[in-house]
């Protein structure tokens, strides 16, 4: 039995003491295990099977099974996955997103990589993700996955960043290399998008480029809300979609 209960934590996962718990783990069982090796502790509360280090990966994964709404890759590190990222691909820094709390235990781990968490519950209305079944599965390194964002919804993701943590220069050279999205898939997105200035961004760069998916989606199909979002401080107005970019980007891509 005690052997059973262990199994409950693949090799590579990592999960907190709490979640073991919940799951009907006894507590003499927790103990036994953490005494006995067949556990090792990362920090408190929060432990691991010994033999396999808990990767970003397996970090993704164990928040994505254990917290009650899900947890993903996405924004700046679903575009690096994808090729996608304009600068050379580090995973020195991880961008997870989700609707649920921050796990304070998150804060006390130390996997040499630096995790950066994004709430959603102003971007996504609930079910969008699903309905544009923009979360895609990628194998870890065991029998568990994690889920990345597809390159449509990281975008957008990104896009709510700026230019508080990813300047407009850095958007307009990703939107650029954005050539084969799916407009069906983009169009769920918008529709399920409660942040009315990403959506507005989305259109000013997606113009900008003239990308072939445009032609597929009108904004006009969309809620951008009214009224002028000051986006770029010190930055002139579009006209077209009322926010203020720098002045540099009004011209032709």
């Amino acid at each position: 039995m005690h052997s059973d209960q262990v199994e409950r934590l693949p090799f590579g996962l990592l999960a907190s003491r709490q979640w073991l718990l919940e799951q009907g783990m006894p507590l003499h069982a927790f103990d036994n295990a953490l005494k006995s090796g067949k556990f090792v502790s990362l920090a408190r509360g929060v432990v691991a099977r010994p033999g396999v280090p808990v990767t970003w990966q397996g970090l993704a994964a164990s928040l994505d099974r254990m917290m009650p709404e899900p947890v993903y890759v996405g924004g700046l590190s679903a575009l690096e996955l994808a090729g996608l990222g304009h600068y050379l691909r580090s995973f020195q820094r991880i961008h997870l997103y989700s609707a649920a709390v921050r796990p304070a235990w998150l804060d006390r781990l130390d996997l040499g990589v630096e995790v950066v968490w994004h709430s959603t519950r102003r971007l996504w209305s609930a079910g969008t993700l699903e309905q544009a079944d923009s979360l895609k599965p990628q194998p870890g390194n065991g029998d568990w996955s994690y889920r990345v964002a597809a390159p449509e919804q990281a975008c957008l993701e990104v896009l709510a960043d700026v230019p508080d943590r990813v300047s407009f220069e850095h958007a307009d050279q990703l939107m650029q290399g954005l050539t084969a999205l799916s407009p069906r898939r983009l169009d769920s997105l918008l529709q399920g998008c409660r942040h009315v200035r990403v959506k507005r961004l989305f259109f000013f760069f997606a113009e900008r480029w003239g990308h072939d998916w445009l032609s597929r989606l009108d904004p006009a199909d969309y809620d951008l809300g009214s009224g002028k979002r000051v986006v770029a401080k010190h930055g002139r107005l579009d006209r077209k979609y009322q926010i203020t970019v720098p002045e540099a980007l009004l011209g032709q891509g």
